[in-house]
């Protein structure tokens, strides 16, 4: 049986099974570099950790430069601790996949696929519940019910983007990724009725009660970047997108497994890499700064939900990224002729 295998990829079985582990580490330390991406990103410039950068420049590592200013004894220390961390990952990656040999590639990508699936899940619940509740928000602040309702000091602070995201918007999310470890079920599905009942009552008050306020319409928009963004990455693992190819249809299960496998990792993950990377390194860069000053619209008494419509992007680039991890895993196992792909199986009895 083993021998089969090999000689599907053409390798020995002791080189298969190495290919095999390699594929698994790879797969599983992007992942979680990229999560440690993102938190390194929130310590830098949230909570004014130093950044790998800055700890190589001191320690003058890499070819870098001196520093202008040396980083003080705690900032170093803290630029320790990244690095640490860093390779705790990785370290965490080899581990995992040296203590459990017994995994095949399908095992792991379809690990690394329902953990894709969690994130866009949770991050649905959390858009039906921050466009909901900031909609409900806004409506009462149009109206000038706030004050009534919940006193002057409280009205004015949900007139605030920063308040109303620390202490509204983000409480929400948090439990939106609750929600979804119980709710299975994908939400998009749902998101899309929910966008199209928001237009239906935009064009009923519009029309019929000639009511139409900024709000609404922040709404749609909302949900429906939300949708757009988050369904890429079930799309990609349910061959939903659209396919303009000339060659793909024609090749063998063996040609689409190594165009699958070199796409998502020559061309799906750099480009997740480059989202990231380009809108994230800097403070002042198109996904920070919205992010640090919650950012809002300025057309009025609208909703509050701008800054986020921004981190779609970084909850984009990361679901594809887990995905096209586990679509390169799922590749990789078809060309090892691990079982488990039908199609597989019959050109392989053939």
């Amino acid at each position: 049986m083993e021998l089969s295998r090999a000689k599907t990829l053409g390798t020995k079985p002791v080189h298969r099974t190495r290919l095999v582990a390699l594929a698994r580490i790879f797969a599983a330390a992007v992942i979680g570099i990229t999560f440690l991406f993102l938190i390194n990103n929130y310590l830098i410039f949230w909570q004014g950790w130093p950044g790998l950068w800055k700890f190589f420049a001191h320690q003058q590592w890499l070819g870098l430069g001196p520093l202008r200013s040396p980083l003080a004894d705690d900032v170093l220390l803290l630029g320790w601790t990244q690095l640490g961390i860093l390779l705790a990952v990785l370290a965490g990656a080899a581990v995992y996949v040296l203590s459990t040999p017994q995994r095949g590639l399908r095992v792991d990508s379809e690990l690394w696929s329902s953990l894709a699936a969690y994130v866009i899940r949770s991050c649905f619940w959390a858009v039906l519940l921050v466009g909901v509740v900031d909609m409900v928000i806004s409506f009462l602040r149009v109206e000038g019910f706030l004050v009534a309702l919940f006193g002057e000091e409280m009205a004015t602070n949900l007139g605030r983007s920063v308040y109303r995201g620390s202490y509204i918007h983000y409480p929400l999310v948090v439990l939106g990724f609750i929600i979804a470890l119980f709710a299975r079920g994908l939400g998009f599905i749902w998101l899309a009725l929910f966008v199209v009942i928001a237009e239906f009552q935009i064009v009923i008050s519009r029309f019929i009660y000639s009511y139409e306020q900024v709000f609404m319409g922040d709404l749609v928009r909302f949900w429906y970047a939300a949708l757009f963004l988050f369904a890429s990455a079930y799309a990609l693992i349910t061959e939903g997108h659209v396919r303009v190819d000339v060659f793909y249809t024609r090749f063998s299960l063996r040609g689409k497994a190594w165009t699958n496998c070199l796409g998502s990792t020559i061309l799906g993950l750099p480009l997740c890499w480059v989202i990231l990377t380009t809108g994230m390194a800097r403070k002042g860069s198109s996904l920070n700064s919205p992010l640090l000053s919650f950012e809002v619209y300025q057309q009025g008494y609208g909703m509050y939900v701008k800054y986020l419509m921004v981190g779609f992007l970084i909850i984009f680039a990361v679901s594809m990224m887990i995905q096209f991890c586990s679509y390169f895993l799922a590749s990789m196992a078809d060309l090892c002729g691990e079982p488990g792909h039908k199609d597989v199986a019959e050109e392989s009895a053939i």
